[in-house]
């Protein structure tokens, strides 16, 4: 599936069972929310801090595979209601990383 693909059936999934799309303010709440349940189950798995609960493996990858793909979701109901082409957007984005920092992490020191 190809970005812009995911864009019109995340569309039309809103126009068929979401009714409509929340306002763009409600929607940044809803992705900041997410953020922050991804963060917590990486903080748990990689960092310091510890489920409260017994969890195997395969339910934290599943866990987390889960709050990307929320994350994602809301990103382009956002990018859908500002009529933003996601797909078009990555591709300038790359462009615009490649021209500025061309050399930059091949020349760290620190990434050696």
């Amino acid at each position: 599936m190809t970005i812009q693909e995911a864009q019109y059936l995340i569309d039309d999934w809103i126009k068929k069972y979401g009714v409509r799309y929340f306002n763009e303010l409600t929607n940044m709440a809803i992705l900041t929310e997410e953020v922050g349940e991804l963060s917590r189950l990486i903080a748990r798995r990689y960092g310091e801090q510890s489920f409260k609960e017994k969890i195997t493996e395969e339910e934290i990858n599943h866990k987390l595979s889960d709050e990307m793909a929320d994350i994602i979701f809301v990103l382009f109901c956002l990018a859908n209601q500002m009529d933003i082409n996601l797909e078009s957007a990555i591709k300038n984005n790359i462009e615009k990383k490649t021209m500025r920092d061309k050399t930059r992490h091949i020349d760290n020191e620190k990434l050696k």
